[in-house]
């Protein structure tokens, strides 16, 4: 992949990236991450497949794997302040960043029914079924989940009892 290869294709990038993003500057970054992808595992690449293609590859697997993890944390931030379509505030960002730093201090069991309940929407039968558990388990587990959450945020969390050392 030479410099003169990179000029020709960039403006092609450019026009997809901009239907796709339908905003100048996402575009532009989403082009700049598919180059620098491209240069990085330039090495993988077919010899037979066209550059031009191999590029639009990646620039619509990082925009569709971008578009995810949007979606992703949309329903977070709907989850924790529980607005639907809020556009957040530098203050509502700062403390869903909180939250979600507390919410990776659970137990993975804690996490998995906090999102499969709350945030994906399953019925606790339907939880259940997904982690092949009890439905009485799934509410006593999603009770002391959310509590411990609540005291984290609040700052009352019980202190973490003392380890002997022998």
């Amino acid at each position: 992949m030479t410099d003169s290869e990179i000029r020709e294709v960039t403006p092609h990038l450019q026009r997809f990236a901009l239907w796709l993003t339908r905003n100048p500057h996402s575009a532009e970054d989403l082009v700049q991450s598919c180059l620098t992808k491209a240069l990085m595992r330039q090495h993988q690449r077919n010899e037979q497949q066209s550059l031009r293609a191999w590029l639009f590859a990646i620039l619509y697997r990082l925009f569709i794997d971008g578009e995810r993890r949007r979606k992703r944390y949309q329903k977070l931030l709907t989850f924790f302040t529980g607005e639907e379509g809020v556009s957040a505030s530098a203050e509502t960002l700062a403390i869903v960043d909180d939250t979600l730093a507390q919410f990776a201090t659970l137990p993975t069991d804690y996490r998995a029914l906090l999102l499969l309940i709350s945030v994906e929407g399953l019925s606790y039968q339907e939880a259940a079924e997904a982690l092949d558990i009890p439905v009485g388990t799934v509410m006593s587990r999603l009770s002391r989940a959310r509590k411990q959450l609540h005291e984290k945020m609040e700052g009352n969390a019980p202190p973490k009892p003392l380890r002997r050392l022998k």
